[in-house]
């Protein structure tokens, strides 16, 4: 069961997400007939979205808005405000354009390439599952840590499935957790018995909008049944040797929850790789950042340099190995990427400057047209 059993008739567009900064975007569209619309889902073909006072239509992509989006992070995705012209039974309805976002979650696209894949846009708060037996990963939390606030979104935590382990591997995890990320918002929860489910209401007023991530079998599908307060997604038992369960959400939907605010679901995430600034990567590493102040060369690679402060905290005690080496990946992989777009911008360049320049854009999805 899914959207379809949900009665979203006559709610308002506040409801749905939409604030003072959206209305004066779309004034210039307004003289063109044009409504504006939340997409709530995306499929190879089209999108799904939700109209004032609770409407579904399917839309589709005009190509000049495809056109000017520089890759794929550019186009609509889930969560996203657009303007729509409607059609009728003839005709398809047609997104025209897409309102500024107040935040994008996005993480870098799963494989070998550089682009970055958008989980959701005009979030307010992302919600990790996770829990305190083999999915437990500190440092895969820091890397949530820093895409969540590269996304402008706030970070709740829940530390689930608490019924499974004891009280304080459980409370030990999420003191962990919270270490971390000063901004975070953590909780030891248990799903299967309802516990802790004030959490996440307590954050889902009317209009606000989170995205649940995590891991398979942690229990996101659970939760989010409890919340909408009905078995609209099929849940799997976890294998009982791996820990790991079945993937019970297949495609990234946004679901209006009854009396409350507004859900973005994820299938399980194998992979969270970094798509991140240089400003995040000090935010998130401000201890670690503080440290290389204090080493003797303002170029030190924190490696072999002599008189390295950083690699003498770790040896000191001061300063976790795990968290310097992630340290040290996070910069590298920033350097490389840095490098990769100074050796694609000078390329284009001397392609301008050719005789028959070639466009080159990056890899994107095949225009709907």
């Amino acid at each position: 069961m899914g959207l379809d059993s949900v009665n979203c008739t006559g709610m308002t567009l506040t409801e749905l997400g939409w604030n003072k900064d959206l209305e004066a975007a779309c004034t210039a569209y307004r003289g063109k007939g044009w409504v504006p619309a939340r997409l709530i889902r995306e499929t190879v073909i089209n999108y799904g979205a939700f109209l004032k006072g609770g409407e579904e239509i399917d839309v589709i992509l005009c190509g000049r808005v495809w056109h000017e989006a520089a890759c794929d992070a550019d186009l609509p995705s889930v969560g996203d405000w657009v303007m729509v012209e409607l059609g009728d039974e003839n005709q398809p309805s047609v997104i025209r354009a897409m309102l500024p976002r107040r935040t994008c979650f996005s993480r870098k696209m799963p494989g070998n390439s550089s682009q970055a894949q958008v989980i959701g846009a005009n979030i307010d708060y992302v919600a990790v599952v996770t829990d305190a037996g083999s999915d437990f990963n500190i440092r895969r939390m820091e890397r949530y840590f820093m895409l969540i606030g590269r996304s402008g979104a706030k970070a709740v935590v829940l530390v689930n499935k608490a019924d499974l382990f004891p009280k304080e591997q459980s409370e030990q995890a999420a003191a962990e957790i919270a270490a971390l990320w000063d901004g975070a918002s953590v909780h030891v929860t248990s799903a299967l018995n309802g516990d802790g489910l004030k959490v996440l209401k307590k954050f889902l007023k009317k209009g606000i909008t989170m995205c649940v991530v995590g891991s398979s079998g942690v229990g996101k599908s659970t939760l989010v049944n409890q919340l909408y307060g009905d078995e609209w997604q099929w849940t799997s038992e976890c294998n009982e040797i791996t820990g790991k369960g079945r993937h019970t959400t297949t495609s990234r939907e946004l679901v209006p929850l009854p009396g409350s605010g507004l859900l973005i679901d994820n299938p399980g995430m194998r992979e969270i790789q970094m798509w991140t600034d240089e400003a995040t990567l000090r935010d998130s590493f401000a201890d670690v950042d503080a440290l290389s102040a204090e080493c003797k060369f303002s170029d030190c690679s924190h490696r072999t340099d002599a008189k390295c402060a950083i690699r003498a905290a770790v040896e000191s005690g001061t300063l976790d190995p795990a968290r310097y080496e992630n340290f040290l990946n996070r910069s590298i992989k920033k350097t490389c990427r840095k490098a990769a777009n100074g050796r694609r911008a000078l390329g284009q360049a001397q392609q301008r400057e050719s005789a028959q320049p070639r466009r080159s854009n990056p890899v994107r999805k095949r225009c709907p047209w």
